[in-house]
């Protein structure tokens, strides 16, 4: 019996469920409006619990999606997305969800959870992958094994541009106005081909291996108008960019970069700055600076806005594999890999990259 059929087969759970029937079962075409509208309602659900994230998973990568969700009486009432991994490189994983920050099971309901919880655990064991993998906001699992390397940073929107100014500690303020004075200024993109050269420039400079055009193409395809592209520009020259998702009051700065001239300037910091004053303008409440490593140049960066970092809860059930997976630019063993990275042209880095990093997840 195939995987599909063995683990997502309806999961009679009327013994437990107050109501009636609980059913596990695979996200199809059908259903897409329905998981969404899920998500929309679903406090426990982010932005990377959409349906969208198949699409762009299974398109961009190539990699093979299992979009869980429970039903009771034609209701949705839990949500568990999943893409698997096959690596030679990197191993083989099952994980909730690759590619994004947060994950793991959105449901109503304890009962839900559980039926969602046990289905993912006997596909996994039935793909005989290494790992199966939640990123959680909250820890579920205490007894499994979990890295305490990831953090988020998040914080309210006030309802005043300057009150949100005036939030941001002396320092990081002067460095905000060093790129207002530098006659920045932003415009909003519906073309990638801007601030891929932005982002492409800068995780070049930090010796990472850059997503495909593809990807985010596809990003922008898929979530249309809560996917902007913002530039910053000074005399027309493209200083630097970001890509942010919006979901319902909350904005996420998600991939972004800079160009050689943007230190000057203070090109990343009047982004920002400008990312955030036009949120409050949309009514945003709360700005989403993402997840970051503990000890990297970007965890500094975002204390030095005033975030205080929150602990994010990775979660590793183990299945072939003997220890959680350090795939990480802080692992000593990658050192060398990124300084060689470095020095290669960064056509040639482009061009490489995306075989590299669809892997990784």
């Amino acid at each position: 019996m195939s995987p599909l059929a063995y683990s997502v087969a309806n999961v009679n759970l009327e013994s437990s469920h107050p109501t009636g029937a609980l059913s596990v079962n695979l996200l199809s075409g059908r259903d897409v409006r329905r998981w969404d509208d899920f998500v929309s309602c679903c406090r426990e659900a982010t932005f990377f619990h959409r349906a969208g994230w198949q699409t762009v998973i299974e398109r961009a990568f190539g990699h093979k999606t299992w979009f869980l969700y429970a039903e009771c009486e034609g209701e949705i009432q839990g949500v568990l997305p999943l893409a698997e991994i096959n690596s030679r490189l990197f191993g083989h994983s099952l994980s909730s969800l690759p590619f994004c920050v947060y994950g793991g099971i959105a449901a109503d309901s304890q009962t839900v959870r559980d039926a969602l919880d046990r289905s993912a655990q006997k596909l996994a064991q039935e793909l005989q992958v290494d790992y199966l993998e939640y990123r959680n906001l909250k820890p579920h699992h205490a007894d499994w094994h979990g890295k305490d390397l990831y953090v988020t940073f998040r914080k309210e929107i006030a309802s005043e541009i300057e009150q949100n100014m005036s939030a941001i500690p002396r320092k990081q303020r002067a460095m905000v106005r060093k790129g207002i004075k530098a006659g920045l200024e932003s415009v909003v993109d519906q073309d990638i081909e801007r601030f891929f050269s932005a982002y492409s420039a800068s995780v070049h400079r930090l010796g990472t291996p850059v997503f495909s055009r593809k990807y985010f193409r596809l990003l922008k395809e898929v979530f249309a108008e809560d996917c902007e592209l913002m530039i910053i520009v000074k005399d027309n020259r493209t200083i630097s960019a970001v890509m942010s998702f919006y979901f319902r009051d909350e904005v996420l700065p998600y991939y972004g970069g800079g160009t050689g001239e943007a230190r000057e300037v203070a090109g990343n910091d009047f982004m920002y700055w400008e990312l955030m004053r036009r949120a409050c303008e949309k009514g945003c409440k709360v700005f989403d600076f993402g997840r970051s490593k503990r000890g990297s140049g970007s965890f500094d960066f975002k204390k030095n806005w005033g975030f205080e970092p929150q602990p994010l809860h990775y979660e590793y059930q183990l299945h072939q594999a003997k220890e959680v997976p350090d795939h990480n630019p802080l692992n000593p063993r990658y050192q060398i890999f990124i300084k060689a990275w470095q020095k290669l042209p960064l056509g040639l880095a482009n061009l490489v990259g995306p075989h590299i990093v669809r892997n990784l997840g």
